[in-house]
């Protein structure tokens, strides 16, 4: 560091400070060290003197070893700071060392220690001290100033560290958030932990000598406290953590001596007794002074604590800055679990509890942190119960923190408060904090559960008491019950799945005891009076289900985890053991379940899917082949039993599971799906045998029509998993939609399943084209395709709404799979059979989700009664998910380019009106998109943002423009801001897209005007003000190119005499920011090339050959002149060019897309004469130009 200038009067030891009167030339300053000279009076003279060293300073050899050990390269440690930095050395070593020097020469090491706390701070060098012993008390406050020399650049600091004042000099720049606490990496990291060791270190190792010397920690504590008042983030934030950590270690030697102490007192007590009867004794007077010594010892260690808390903590607690806070926090609570006799009351608790509504995530995590050590000690608790009265609400609450980590730290505390502090949470702070296992962030939902398993479901004694007739699952069907009553109570029945997954880590064992839950399925209600209602069966089978499905995956439900876990070897083979456990049960137990329950379809169809987590390779290996006969046996009775499309799709689906070929059990299990898909195909070819047997004016009755639904909709259950081509099913419902085409008197009940079971039967088709098919079969299926399209697009017009619906789900997902066929099959059959959609296809599309999903319907308002309200309510639900479906099936066909991106344009205008209900598909599509081309995208929301303007514009039909005023107007604004708020924070990320979009504004808002000298008022002006919303994502430079496009489409100054011209102003305004910025562009805009770099390669040629001045001048002399306002422009130019140039040049490169060719202008007609600069002025910005486009070269090569 650069010291201050001092004269020698005021060295009363040279020795000591190791300080020389005489001058020092600039080879004797060495190591970045600064010498102060009491010979020089004159401030030019201190000066020299101050930038010698700085300029040493910045070249030290510790600056070499900084960068040689973050290289890896092996360096010798000279100062105390370098010898930390390293970290080669162990610590205790280190600190001998040093305090063997201090033993030796205290004011040297001590200084070499001060040292030590400055250059952890990230400045580089040594500082310097003189002596106050001889100086008045007035003098010693004159000293402790901070200064600052402009001509230097650097900062002074004097602050008192008795007996001396130290002088420390830093640059301005140094507050600029770099500094070795702060900086990220491994090194650092370690720094930090080396740091913290040596503060520890320093004070275990001196309590046994020069702890008590008055000397060393009064200095350490000045010190630390003085420069933790400093303005520089980096003295405060490294000096805050020193004097934590020292305070820390002094707490700890506290705790030794008030151990020592007492047990001197004790012995003292003990050698009294013992000598009672002699008049003295030498073995008690040594107790004595041994007593007496250890209390002096606390007597100076406890003033050194309140210095620290009060000078430090008091002070730095709240300070602006998080991380200081943060470490203030963690260490007060480390100080609470180590010393609580002196900490842990409420005059210190109420900082932890006031920085609990801290802004910051990191300083609240540190208080809950600190908590949980408090509240893990039952004998700590007792002395809590203020804090916790006072504090207790605002815990309850943090769950809901906005950050993760707060929120799971929060729950913890809870937990740990529930278990330790008597009724301290009410029945209605449980209910609450019970909730959240739904939640979708896991390790709050585990926090939670453990909470829930705690305090609910285990309770104390479980084990021991069983519940009268409860047998060997007493235990477990008692926390089973409380599960299924917690469960049901909740009322959040469809997330049973989220349930389980909280409660896995903590209540696995009875989770997994299948033979208990199955064993209480199966009681009967004569056997034992307290047999599940028919509400708390089905939850069980919820519950049943949704362990099985955890322990065969090992990963969280959808929805609650970014990605599937990764298992370890340990939990692959417990995954293992679940799914072997699994099979050996359910095979024999699932066939007695499903016979018990097979009239309830809710039931059947969860219990059904069971089977796809066995190991299936058990049947044959244990020999079970006879409960798969009854499996299959159940099966087969229950789709005969069942048209409800969840049991059929469970049921068809467990056919799939097990008639995999490569098991054992595949032609057993085939044989019975064939002999089942028989049965079925008997039964829908007799119907329809009856049915074409009628005449035409046939009329089926409501029997007929059930069983036709029946039959149709068990085949397109099983038609979806099966290939069922064989049965030639596509003929038979061709047959039945043409007849629907052609009569139109179906009803919707056969339509539907029969256009299903049509889509199927294509796909399946679709799916045997083999790698090189003949092409009679291509052009055979290629018809059926096209027929097949044809008839979505006449039942997209049906009368039925259901059957419109359905039809749009279809052709959708069918056209998304005929645009992305299989990349094995040949190019001539991907040709052939590829059905790109037409215009006349796409306008339908888009018509049909305007009107179902976009058009709003009328409310009747109407008395209602409660059920009647919760019906309507569910309908209303019912209706949006169904909205939702058609949206999202539409907007996929945008996202893998099957329609044209343009059409997003109609889906994004119902983006703020529809945000609730569909803001979540709008704004994935546009992501999506947007990801796909960029420019493209952008040119999607200028297009949705013009047509919604044109539309306003024709409806009000003013003369005038556009109402600016009217809400139509402010709708079109607020959606531009929501489309501004999805390019994010990154702007150079979007800087193309969002470019792109004030270009086609600003080409828009001038569109149909007369004239292009901005005399003439275009209709569309008023469109700037919807483009404003971007141009805060605009980067400086971007604005300045987009300022110069604007400038081509109206004269400079633009004749803004009335208010129909305030959006061109206000627009302006928010591109440039002063008229100064303005003023710049305008003139250096002139030079900008309206096509492609080549006006920026001669400029580059201009400056390589020094040529520009003349340049300038000649091209200068040929311009119209323009004298007004030529010397203020000219000036500004000179300002801003350095600062440009650079710049604009890569732009123009990357955003060429703004200098069309059909729109550049003659340059000559503006240009701005530059003749009125003086010559140095002009060989000042020449100068500057060169030297910036060197820089600009630099960074492109």
């Amino acid at each position: 560091m650069i010291a201050e200038p001092n004269t020698a009067s005021n060295l009363p030891s040279q020795k000591e400070n190791a300080v020389h009167d005489d001058t020092v030339p600039e080879s004797a300053v060495q190591n970045g060290s600064c010498v102060r000279n009491g010979n020089l009076k004159t401030p030019r003279e201190k000066r020299k003197v101050q930038n010698q060293c700085e300029n040493i300073r910045r070249n030290s050899s510790s600056s070499r070893r900084a960068s040689q050990l973050q290289s890896g390269e092996v360096v010798e440690a000279v100062t105390l700071f370098e010898v930390v930095n390293i970290g080669k050395r162990a610590m205790q070593s280190v600190v001998d060392d040093w305090i063997e020097a201090y033993k030796q020469d205290r004011n040297v090491a001590l200084l070499d220690l001060i040292n030590f706390f400055i250059q952890c701070s990230g400045c580089q060098g040594m500082v310097t001290a003189e002596m106050i012993q001889s100086l008045h008390k007035k003098d010693v406050m004159r000293k402790m100033t901070e200064t600052f020399d402009e001509e230097t650049g650097l900062q002074y600091k004097k602050f008192m560290v008795y007996p001396w004042i130290l002088t420390v000099t830093w640059p301005v720049d140094m507050d600029n958030e770099d500094y070795p606490l702060i900086r990220t990496g491994p090194y650092w990291k370690k720094f930090k932990a080396n740091f913290c060791e040596f503060i520890a270190v320093l004070v275990q190792q001196c309590q046994c000598s020069v702890l008590y010397d008055s000397y060393l920690m009064n200095a350490i504590i000045s010190l630390l406290t003085d420069l933790a008042d400093s303005m520089v983030r980096a003295f405060r934030h490294t000096s805050t953590l020193a004097a934590m950590k020292l305070l820390t270690a002094i707490v700890s030697v506290h705790l030794n001596l008030d151990v020592n102490k007492h047990n001197a007192q004790r012995l003292y007590e003990v050698e009294k007794k013992r000598i009672s009867g002699k008049r003295t004794s030498y073995r008690l007077d040594q107790l004595e002074r041994k007593r007496k010594e250890y209390e002096h010892k606390l007597l100076e260690i406890q003033n050194m604590m309140n210095a620290i808390f009060k000078g430090t903590f008091l002070n730095r607690y709240c300070d602006v800055i998080p991380e200081i806070r943060a470490t203030c926090i963690e260490e007060f609570g480390s100080w609470i679990k180590t010393y609580p006799d002196a900490f842990l009351n409420d005059n210190y608790l109420k900082y932890i509890g006031w920085m609990l509504y801290d802004k910051q995530a990191e300083v609240r995590l540190k208080c809950l942190l600190g908590l949980q050590g408090i509240y893990s000690r039952r004998e700590l608790v007792s002395r809590m119960n203020l804090f916790t009265s006072r504090f207790k609400d605002r815990i309850v609450s943090m769950p809901l923190d906005k950050d993760h980590e707060v929120a799971v730290q929060a729950m913890k505390l809870l937990m740990l408060m529930s278990q330790n502090c008597e009724d301290v949470l009410s029945t209605e702070d449980c209910e609450t904090l019970y909730q959240f296992v739904y939640t979708t962030h896991r390790p709050l939902a585990v926090a939670a559960g453990e909470f829930l398993y705690k305090r609910l479901l285990s309770r104390e004694g479980d084990e021991e008491v069983q519940p009268k007739g409860g047998g060997k699952f007493g235990a477990s069907t008692d926390q089973l019950k409380r599960l299924i009553h917690f469960f049901l109570e909740s009322e959040l029945h469809k997330h049973v799945a989220y349930l389980i997954d909280s409660l896995w880590d903590w209540a696995g064992k009875f989770l997994k005891d299948w033979e208990c839950m199955t064993t209480l399925l199966l009681k009967n209600a004569e056997e034992d009076g307290e047999a599940l209602s028919d509400a708390h069966e089905s939850a069980l089978i919820e519950i049943i289900l949704a362990t099985v499905r955890e322990a065969a995956e090992g990963h969280p439900p959808v929805g609650r985890g970014a990605a599937k876990k990764i298992l370890s070897i340990k939990e692959k083979k417990i995954q293992l053991e679940d799914c072997t456990k699994i099979t050996e049960h359910f095979i024999m137990v699932l066939p007695q379940l499903l016979a018990k329950y097979s009239t309830d379809a809710q039931k059947v169809a969860n219990l059904l899917q069971i089977p796809q987590y066995y190991d299936l390779d058990v049947y044959s290996t244990g020999r079970l082949e006879k409960h798969l006969d009854a499996l299959l046996r159940e099966l087969k009775d229950i789709v005969a039993k069942h048209s409800d499309m969840s049991v059929l799709e469970a049921s068809s689906r467990t056919y799939y599971i097990l008639c995999s070929e490569e098991i054992a059990i595949y032609s057993q299990v085939d044989r019975a799906r064939t002999q089942l898909i028989d049965e079925l195909m008997g039964q829908l070819n007799q119907l329809l045998d009856g049915f074409w047997q009628k005449e035409e004016g046939f009329c089926m009755d409501a029997g007929e029509i059930s069983q036709m639904h029946s039959a149709l909709r068990r085949v397109a259950a099983f038609h979806n998993a099966h290939d069922l081509t064989k049965w030639n099913l596509y003929e038979k419902t061709l047959r039945l939609l043409v007849f629907e085409i052609e009569h139109g008197s179906l009803p919707v009940l056969m339509i539907l399943p029969a256009l299903q079971c049509m889509y199927f039967s294509l796909l399946w088709q679709l799916a045997a084209v083999s790698e090189n098919p003949p092409k009679e079969t291509l052009f055979a299926l290629r018809r059926e395709l096209r027929r097949f399209s044809q008839i979505c697009m006449y039942f997209l017009q049906h009368k039925e709404k259901d059957v419109r619906e359905k039809t749009f789900v279809i052709l959708c997902d069918w056209l998304l799979i005929l645009s992305h066929q299989d990349s094995n099959n040949s190019k001539e059959a991907v040709g052939l059979l590829d059905y790109p959609p037409s215009t006349s296809l796409q306008e339908k599309l888009l018509l049909f989700i305007q009107e179902h999903v976009f058009m709003e319907e009328e409310d009747e308002s109407k008395d209602l009664t409660e059920e009647e309200e919760r019906k309507d309510e569910s309908c209303k639900l019912d209706d949006l998910h169904r909205k939702r479906s058609l949206l999202a099936a539409y907007c996929k066909l945008i996202v893998y380019n099957v329609i044209e991106m343009t059409a997003a344009a109609e889906i994004y205008k119902y983006y703020v009106k529809t945000y609730n209900y569909f803001g979540d598909i709008i704004k994935e599509t546009l992501s999506k998109t947007r990801h796909n081309d960029k420019i493209q995208s952008a040119k999607t929301l200028i297009l949705c943002l013009q047509q919604l303007f044109q539309t306003c514009a024709e409806r009000q039909d003013s003369s005038n423009g556009v109402d600016l005023s009217s809400a139509s107007f402010t709708n079109m604004k607020e959606l531009a801001r929501r489309f501004s708020l999805t390019f994010g924070w990154d702007q150079v990320k979007s800087r193309e897209s969002v470019a792109m979009i004030h270009k086609e504004g600003i080409e828009f808002a001038f569109q149909g005007a007369t004239r292009v000298d901005g005399r003439c008022l275009p209709p569309n002006l008023s469109f700037l003000l919807i483009i404003i919303e971007f141009s805060n994502k605009l980067l400086k430079p971007d604005k300045r190119l987009v300022y110069a496009y604007l400038q081509r489409y109206v004269a400079e100054p633009p004749p803004c005499r009335g208010d129909e011209w305030q959006p061109l102003i206000w627009y302006r305004k928010s591109l440039l920011a002063n008229e100064d910025e303005e003023s710049s562009v305008l003139s250096s805009s002139r030079e900008w090339s309206p096509v492609g770099t080549s006006k920026t390669s001669s400029f580059k040629r201009k400056l390589s050959n020094g040529s520009l001045l003349e340049t300038s001048q000649t091209e200068a002399a040929s311009r119209a002149p323009d004298l007004q306002c030529a010397s203020q422009l000219a000036s500004a130019s000179g300002k801003s060019r350095k600062r440009l140039k650079s710049q604009e040049m890569h732009l123009q490169e990357h955003l060429s897309f703004l200098c069309p060719d059909r729109l550049r202008r003659r340059c000559c007609e503006d240009e701005i004469k530059t003749e009125g600069i003086s010559e140095e002025a002009q060989a000042e910005d020449t100068a500057e130009d060169i030297d910036v486009d060197v820089v600009g070269a630099d960074q492109d090569s």
